[in-house]
């Protein structure tokens, strides 16, 4: 192969391996371009240092900054109790609540802060309902004896019929009645208990992930794809925080909704009675559950000056960057030069302000008297805190994958690997889009879903300009795809935490995950076949597209140039 596309080449091969296995921190993979793209003559320095600050990465530190704030004063905690509140607690709606709770988080926040909020209140409830889990473990290891019945204390499950005590009160007091239950009846109902509690478990990490998808700032690929459209593409402007959301919050509402689903079914959390409130036996195990949630949400108190204060500028944030230029309407971003206001700009002015706007309600009365108390000064936001919680190693990743694709443009790798790649223009694109997807939502489960879309994605691009087709057809199910890491307990970090709390194993996780993984092919299939088409104008190549194609065509057009000569 020619010289410069090779040394690209092995610089993607090295930084692709360092990342599969770790051998370097992640961050510092990231910044071997900076090293390598001018020492073997591919790109000048003054060219690669800039893409480790494009405004994509501004983007993302202002969803963060934002994040933080909300960590900071207890909004999303507020949020989550009070939907879990709404949903009740039969099992299956309790895991509704949490896959909505989770996911909604996981928009604004990060999928591991949201997967680490979200646990301990699971297991909270869940032992309310079940009691001790090391106990309900024991339970399952019970024996049946050859003969007799024994008399058991059993933790109500408001889903199976009815065999074990209930819980009265009267005057005040709770009355124990009990029945007499067989040890194989035991065991049968704690290891139902035991399934159940996996549930709860495995749907936060799995909901972190799915939410993630739905807004840019949600996870990394979503950003990363933004960057190489603007390196790949300047002319498209097609992707911005509005569009992606249009388009992706629906796909993510049916794909939590089948996930939901699968995992109620697999882990017992639907049957007839689950979804239907009844007065039986198991009554006072929901209001004891119950009650644990409104203990909760009563120790949050009332509704803090800080908190109305973070939720008005959420939703400031929110509203300014889906309204900029949502496509479908004119956007606000009309009243400003053509090109000049972004998503970025819009993200740091709204969490500019959070640095100095105050978290205490302030008081006028000095005004009239001087020498009156204020109310000390404290911003919703501090430095401190930012520095604190912003994970600067994530945006040297991005950085480290917008210089790679930058590498790989202007070296002519890319439409090097694009020319090797004719051969899949025999699949039809709708088939492509399902194998694209289901690829690397099987690759990132054993890489960082951030370092699998920065090594693919150029790839695909240039598949796409090989074949004739948008771009977008390509890129936008395979950035997607990159979440959807269910499958190991490594593949992503709210995967590790929820196994880590030493109740799932890897084969629950497998088994569990192999299933949603199809799911979410098929939903992307879906999105990218109906809305998607008419949303990104998926049928027709584009012509922001086509200056691309000169490099690739150039070849082919020298060698027919004396024949068009010689008919001419």
């Amino acid at each position: 192969m020619p010289p410069k596309e090779g040394k690209c080449l092995y610089v993607v091969l090295l930084m692709a391996v360092f990342w599969c296995t770790e051998a370097l921190p992640l961050a510092v993979t990231a910044m071997l371009p900076v090293c390598l793209f001018p020492t073997i003559g591919i790109l000048p320095s003054k060219k690669v240092c800039p893409q480790y600050f494009l405004e994509t990465n501004f983007l993302f530190l202002s969803g963060l900054l934002m994040a933080s704030a909300i960590e900071e004063w207890g909004l999303h905690r507020r949020i989550a109790l009070k939907v879990l509140q709404i949903v009740g607690v039969k099992p299956a709606w309790l895991i509704m609540g949490m896959m909505i709770t989770s996911s909604f988080l996981s928009m604004w926040l990060s999928n591991t802060a949201t997967t680490a909020m979200m646990l301990p209140i699971a297991n909270a409830i869940l032992e309310s309902l079940f009691g001790d889990l090391a106990t309900l473990k024991e339970k399952c290891k019970v024996q049946t004896p050859a003969e007799g019945q024994c008399v058991l204390k059993l933790h109500v499950l408001p889903s199976e019929p009815s065999e074990k005590h209930i819980l009265t009160m009267e005057d005040g007091e709770e009355v124990e009645r009990m029945e007499t239950a067989s040890p194989e009846e035991v065991r049968m109902e704690a290891q139902y208990q035991l399934k159940v509690w996996k549930g709860f478990l495995i749907c936060i990490p799995y909901s972190a992930s799915i939410g993630g998808t739905a807004t840019l700032t949600g996870t990394a690929p979503n950003l990363i794809l933004v960057g190489q459209l603007k390196s790949y593409f300047p002319e498209c402007d097609l992707i911005n925080f509005g569009s992606w959301f249009v388009f992706a919050f629906p796909l993510m509402c049916i794909f939590l909704l089948l996930g939901w689903f699968w995992i109620s079914y697999l882990y017992g959390g639907i049957n007839t009675r689950l979804c239907i409130r009844k007065q039986d036996e198991r009554a006072a195990a929901e209001a004891k559950a119950q009650a644990v949630i409104d203990e909760d949400y009563k120790k949050l108190g009332p509704l803090s000056f800080a908190e109305s204060a973070i939720a008005f500028f959420f939703i400031i944030f929110a509203f300014l960057l889906f309204t900029r230029d949502p496509k479908f309407v004119t956007g606000w971003s009309v009243f400003f030069n053509k090109g000049y206001v972004s998503d970025a700009v819009t993200g740091v002015i709204i969490v500019s302000i959070l640095f100095f706007f105050p978290s205490q309600k302030p008081s006028l009365s000095w005004w009239f008297d001087p020498k009156a108390p204020n109310t000390p000064y404290v911003p919703l936001l501090s430095w401190k805190k930012a520095q604190d919680c912003v994970p600067w190693n994530i945006i040297l990743l991005l950085g480290g994958g917008f210089a790679m694709a930058k590498g790989c443009e202007e070296s002519g790798l890319a439409v090097w690997i694009g020319g090797h790649l004719q051969p899949l223009a025999r699949i039809p694109p709708a088939a492509a889009v399902m194998l694209i997807t289901a690829f690397l939502a099987s690759f990132t489960e054993f890489a960082s879903n951030t370092a699998t879309i920065i090594i693919f994605l150029p790839v695909i691009a240039e598949l796409a300009l090989g074949v004739n087709v948008n771009p977008l057809y390509f890129m936008i199910p395979a950035t997607i795809g990159c979440s959807f890491a269910f499958m190991l307990p490594v593949s992503t970090p709210p995967n590790s935490i929820a196994f880590a709390s030493g109740h799932l194993m890897v084969k629950d996780m497998v088994r569990t995950g192999v299933v949603m993984n199809i799911l979410g092919v098929l939903c992307v299939s879906l999105a990218m076949n109906t809305w998607g088409q008419v949303m990104f104008d998926l049928n027709n190549y584009p012509d922001w597209a086509r200056p691309l194609n000169i490099s690739t065509a150039a070849p082919v057009l020298s060698t027919l140039a004396p024949a068009l000569n010689s008919t001419l």
